[in-house]
């Protein structure tokens, strides 16, 4: 059965959908007013895993990862760069969907952007005012009013009082109090802003995720997932909203994803100690940063280090080396150990590093059929691995090409073809001397052959 561990009951718990094989999921997206960094991959990876390994599971899921395309950040960006903001979040979404599929991400469902939503938030605004949630300050700006919350802090484990107390809060005379937060903001001279019964302005960051989740997903769904960040106060502040707005529970289950950190600390671009994906991929394959990401539960915090994308590296090579050579058109066996226990690790909280171990299971058996001459096995063992990996977006590539890779500034693999050419010809005239040098040239080359039997393949180290 599968277990989620439930942010808001803070314990694992056994995962019953609202409608019998059906998901309805949303997931906390980008603020696009820069690149992604890997923090940002961590959250479109993990959650991704958990789309497809839940329709592996034969579930009809409804996936939702909302875009902001507006706020304090995108206006500021825009007016340094002196650019339309639209312009400016269009390019970086462009570049967040880029960088998307290189990591083999599948693209959400819906991917709803705040800018297309400001009726229905709105229309959320003006009923938490009606029903008092909600009021407009002396500026013009609109707040929820926390006190009217009973329930406030369920999700984070805090209380009003607590917060007042421990938090260090801006005083703002324009708000009842401290803990208040904005659902409108009026728009200052010069700013995008959009026409609303309270005046020219704009939708607080909050409100944005409330109005576009329900308005998709219904007032109450399954799951709601995000970066452990996003717990408070922006979860705490959508479930107060939502729920107070609606009078319905909003999501039943909270997943929330672990930090990348370097040197201890978490990635971020406030602490200016990010990488970006686009970086990254210039010195690692995207695969390496994929399976990077999932040699940790989501949960877990995430050290990053070349040394890590490295081993990441080292790893996929065991992988596609045992499918190498072999046709993966192969019927995989059914209900063997392997996918079961693959199922019991992934049904246990997504526990990608214990799903992991499975394939390496399957490709040292791989391996030992091979060396056994059991062809057929071997061929229904590798095309098994190639079904469960694919369940974590792993082995999805051509398998020569993760060998070969891109020719940058060395040999193309047209020339390395022609030399391997050359080395067979010379080993059928026995000129042993011929062929050693071309395999010692193309090793100075990055080039490692690998021989079995009359074949010759090859590999960029």
């Amino acid at each position: 059965m599968l277990k989620i561990y439930n942010s808001l009951t803070n314990k694992k718990e056994t995962f019953t959908p609202i409608e019998e094989n059906k998901i309805r999921l949303y997931v906390c997206g980008m603020t696009v007013y820069d690149y992604c960094h890997l923090g940002h991959a961590r959250v479109l990876v993990a959650f991704d895993v958990v789309v497809r390994y839940l329709r592996a599971r034969g579930y009809e899921v409804t996936y939702v990862r909302n875009i902001t395309d507006i706020d304090d950040k995108i206006i500021q960006r825009a007016n340094e760069k002196g650019e339309n903001f639209k312009h400016l979040t269009e390019r970086y979404i462009d570049a967040m969907h880029a960088d998307e599929k290189a990591l083999g991400v599948q693209p959400p469902d819906h991917e709803p952007k705040a800018t297309d939503n400001i009726g229905q938030i709105i229309a959320m605004i003006h009923t938490l005012i009606e029903k008092g949630y909600a009021y407009q300050g002396k500026s013009g700006d609109v707040y929820y009013d926390v006190s009217k919350f009973a329930d406030y802090g369920k999700l984070s484990g805090r209380n009003l009082d607590d917060l007042r107390a421990g938090e260090r809060i801006a005083v703002n005379e324009d708000k009842d109090d401290p803990l208040d937060f904005v659902l409108w903001k009026m728009a200052k001279p010069g700013e995008p802003y959009w026409e609303s019964p309270w005046g020219n302005g704009r939708p607080g960051w909050h409100i944005e995720c409330s109005a576009m989740s329900t308005s998709i997903l219904g007032n109450n769904f399954d799951i709601h997932g995000g970066g452990h960040d996003l717990q408070f106060p922006h979860h705490e502040n959508e479930i107060a909203q939502s729920e107070a707005c609606t009078g319905e529970h909003f999501a039943n289950y909270w997943m929330h994803n672990g930090f990348i950190r370097i040197d201890e600390e978490k990635m971020s671009k406030s602490l200016n100690n990010f990488f970006t994906i686009r970086d990254v991929l210039k010195d690692f394959k995207a695969e390496e940063i994929r399976y990077f990401m999932l040699t940790s539960q989501y949960r877990s915090p995430l050290n990053y280090s070349t040394e890590q994308l490295q081993a990441a590296g080292a790893a996929l090579d065991r992988l596609y080396t045992a499918m190498r050579g072999l046709s993966l058109n192969a019927e995989a066996p059914a209900n063997t150990d392997y996918e079961a226990r693959f199922v019991n690790a992934m049904d246990d909280d997504f526990n990608t590093p214990e799903a992991l171990a499975v394939l390496f299971d399957l490709a040292r058996d791989i391996n030992r059929a091979r060396q056994a001459d059991n062809q057929a096995e071997a061929e229904s063992l590798a095309a098994l691995l190639k079904k469960l990996a694919t369940q974590l977006g792993l082995l999805e590539g051509d398998i020569e090409s993760w060998f070969q890779g891109s020719a940058d500034d060395g040999l193309s693999n047209e020339q390395i073809e022609a030399l391997i050419q050359q080395r067979i010809a010379a080993k059928a005239a026995k000129d042993w001397a011929s062929a050693d040098k071309i395999r010692d040239e193309l090793k100075q080359q990055g080039i490692t052959l690998e021989d079995k039997g009359s074949e010759t393949s090859w590999r960029r180290d």
